[in-house]
């Protein structure tokens, strides 16, 4: 699929954009601002810390003028303000259905002087606090220049005079006119951006989510080959490190044949896997030489007989299936020994679903010996949780870390 590094995209831009004013309120009675007055200007610098979100910091100016047949006024202002922005477009994953268009979202607060130039307050200079918020619409032209289309509600804190500057503060009780001093502009411009990136944040695709159907038929074939088992051991090839495994034989993890009692005689060949002893007696000592329980328990303890679970499962692998039957046929061959069912999941979620399933683990063993023919009674089941003694963080530990350990009684 088609991907980007981190770093591949530009984070500056220059913002330029001109257009029209508004002012709302507050208005001397009989004085109107028209619908639309020519004569705003702002100009931004933008930093982009990613793809979503970033800040700006602009600054505007311009001028309010009466509306025709109205009594004149002319008010100069400026602003400057710090904004947040947020990539509107990338946000609700626009890209799925175009890669042109775009919209942006910004608000922030700031400074500001209104200096009306007629009336009783001309050239009394005004300053205030203002709030700002504002949508953004882009057209992308290239990778280095989108236009752009913004309207902005701006609301003035503290203003002590009307826009059309003919009634100061406190005439007729009014006081601070903010913040219900309220202008707005509409303004038309261009983004140039800065950096040496394939690509701006504001157009930058972090991955592309939507695979072609033959890049989807190529992944699935790439799994199909992954999860071939070639000598049907219950190991898939890619980790499989035996992969002439003969039929039947017992494996570990890794797909490698299993000899528990070492004495040279494959678990699959050995009428006694846990016991070792010659080839000329198919793998067992000779008779009333040794205690099968005792090397039974010992490779408990050195443990060699587990049964083990993928990922979130309480069904037990193919490969090491196997243990459930010679543990079963152990205990038909000793009708004196019991054993424990031991329960484990790996560090990974949480610790109460972790004790739930090492305990589902252990009864799934529980119910396959039952059915096996084992009397119930000498078989129990526990789930001990996550097993904390493997390093959470290697595959191959976690792997260890999801069994079923037995424990003769």
């Amino acid at each position: 699929m088609g991907t980007q590094a981190q770093d591949d995209f530009n984070k500056w831009s220059i913002d330029v954009n001109a257009g029209f004013n508004k002012a709302m309120s507050p208005l001397t009675p009989g004085f109107h601002s028209p619908i639309i007055g020519i004569g705003h200007a702002d100009l931004g610098v933008r930093y982009m810390f990613n793809e979503k979100f970033g800040t700006k910091l602009d600054f505007g100016l311009g001028n309010f003028t009466n509306k025709a047949d109205n009594p004149s006024f002319s008010t100069n202002y400026f602003r400057a303000n710090l904004q947040g922005v947020a990539n509107l477009g990338r946000i609700m994953n626009w890209e799925t259905f175009t890669q042109r268009f775009n919209l942006l979202g910004h608000a922030g607060a700031g400074i500001g002087r209104i200096v009306p130039q007629e009336n009783e307050l001309a050239d009394f200079k005004d300053n205030n606090y203002n709030f700002i918020g504002g949508l953004t619409g882009q057209l992308k032209l290239s990778e280095r220049v989108s236009l752009n289309g913004d309207i902005s509600t701006i609301i003035n804190g503290r203003q002590q005079v009307t826009f059309d500057g003919d009634t100061p503060i406190g005439a007729n009780d009014v006081g601070y006119y903010g913040p219900s001093a309220v202008w707005w502009t509409g303004t038309l411009g261009v983004s140039f951006y800065l950096g040496s990136g394939s690509t701006h944040a504001d157009w930058y695709i972090r991955e592309n989510k939507y695979a072609t159907k033959e890049e989807l038929a190529n992944q699935i074939g790439e799994i199909k080959d992954m999860l071939k088992d070639s000598d049907a051991d219950g190991v898939p090839d890619y980790l499989d490190k035996e992969p002439n495994t003969p039929a039947g034989a017992r494996v570990d993890s890794h797909g490698r044949t299993m000899d528990s009692d070492g004495d040279g005689i494959s678990d699959h060949m050995d009428k006694c896997p846990f016991v070792p002893g010659p080839a000329s007696l198919s793998g067992c000592p000779p008779p009333d030489t040794i205690e099968e329980v005792d090397y039974f328990m010992k490779a408990i303890n050195d443990g060699y007989v587990n049964v083990y679970y993928a990922f979130d499962s309480a069904k037990p692998l193919g490969y090491s299936a196997s243990a459930i039957n010679y543990v079963a046929n152990f205990l038909k061959r000793n009708p004196g020994v019991s054993v424990e069912l031991k329960g484990y999941a790996d560090e990974l979620g949480p610790e109460n679903y972790n004790m739930t399933l090492s305990e589902r683990r252990a009864k799934a063993v529980y119910d396959v010996m039952a059915a096996a023919g084992i009397d119930t009674s000498r078989v129990t089941y526990k789930g001990y949780g996550e097993d904390t003694s493997v390093d959470k963080g290697s595959a191959d530990a976690r792997q260890l870390a999801r069994r079923v350990s037995f424990e003769v009684k």
